[in-house]
C-alpha cells in the first residue's frame, strides 16, 4: 500500500511538473502587460537608462508553478527525483519544438490557408501559425539552458537549507531556493537569446538592457514566489493527508538523506 501511494504521488507530481514546463514554453510567445491586465497604467520605471514596464512573456504565469512542483518533489523524493524530471522535461520540450518545426514546414490545405474574417479582412493562416508557434533557435537554447541551470541551483539550495533546518521552515528553503534560481534564470535566458545569440548583429541587446529587463522580470518572480507560499503549504497538507503522517515523515526523512 505504501509503495503504491509513493508511485502514484511520484507519477502525478512529475507529470504536472513536466506538463507545466512544456505549456509555459509555448504560451511564452505572447508578451502581455501585467499592469494593464490588472487594470493599471504601465509603471514606466527607468532601469539602467531604459524606460521599462512589466511587459513579460506569458510563460511567467506557469513558471512559478513549475518551481513550486520542484520544491514539493524535492521535499518528498529528494534532489535526484527533481533532476530526473528536469532532464525529462528538457528532452520533451526540445522534442516538442522539433514537432512544431516539422508542422510548420508541411503544406497547408487550400481551404485552410486563408480564413475570411469579414468582407474586408482575411487571415493568412500559415503566417499566423508560424508567427505564433515559431520561436528563434537562440530563444529555445536560452530557455532550455536557463531552465536546467535554474533547476540545478534550486535543488542544491533547497537541499542545503533542509540539512540545516530539518523538516521545519519549509517556506524558508522553498522561497530562498526559488528566489536565487529565478534570479539566475531571468538573466541567463535573456543573455543567451538576445545578447549571445545576436552577437555582432544590429539586433544585439546591450548588456545594460539585458540586466534591466531581467531585473524587471525578476521583480515579478520575486513577488510570485512569496504569493505561492500559502499554496505550497496547502499542497503539502493535502499530500500529508493522502500519504498519512507516518509515511509522509518517512519519505521526507529519506529525501533529505539522498
Amino acid at each position: 500500500m505504501e509503495e503504491s501511494k509513493r508511485n502514484i504521488l511520484f507519477f502525478w507530481l512529475g507529470s504536472f511538473f513536466i506538463a507545466n514546463a512544456i505549456i509555459a514554453e509555448f504560451i511564452g510567445v505572447k508578451i502581455f502587460s501585467l499592469e494593464r491586465t490588472l487594470g493599471f497604467d504601465p509603471v514606466n520605471w527607468t532601469v539602467f537608462g531604459y524606460a521599462l514596464s512589466f511587459n513579460m512573456t506569458a510563460g511567467v504565469i506557469l513558471w512559478p508553478v513549475v518551481f513550486l512542483m520542484t520544491d514539493i518533489i524535492n521535499e518528498y523524493f529528494g534532489h535526484r527525483a527533481v533532476r530526473l524530471y528536469s532532464y525529462i522535461a528538457a528532452v520533451l520540450i526540445a522534442y516538442s519544438f522539433f514537432a512544431v518545426y516539422s508542422a510548420m514546414h508541411v503544406t497547408g490545405a487550400d481551404f485552410w490557408n486563408f480564413k475570411k474574417i469579414n468582407d474586408t479582412q482575411t487571415i493568412d493562416m500559415n503566417s499566423a501559425y508560424d508567427t505564433i508557434f515559431g520561436q528563434g533557435l537562440w530563444i529555445i537554447i536560452g530557455s532550455l539552458t536557463a531552465f536546467l541551470i535554474g533547476q540545478i541551483v534550486d535543488v542544491k539550495i533547497f537541499h542545503s537549507i533542509r540539512k540545516s533546518t530539518g523538516e521545519k521552515h519549509l517556506w524558508l528553503r522553498a522561497t530562498i531556493s526559488t528566489l536565487v534560481s529565478q534570479l539566475i534564470d531571468s538573466f541567463v535566458v535573456l543573455f543567451i537569446a538576445f545578447y549571445l545569440g545576436k552577437l555582432g548583429t544590429a539586433d544585439q541587446w546591450p548588456l545594460s538592457m539585458v540586466m534591466a529587463i531581467a531585473l524587471v522580470n525578476y521583480i515579478y518572480k520575486f513577488i510570485a514566489a512569496w504569493i505561492m507560499v500559502p499554496l505550497l503549504y496547502f499542497i503539502h497538507k493535502i499530500i500529508d493527508e493522502y500519504l498519512g503522517k507516518e509515511l509522509a515523515h518517512k519519505m521526507m526523512k529519506e529525501a533529505a538523506e539522498k
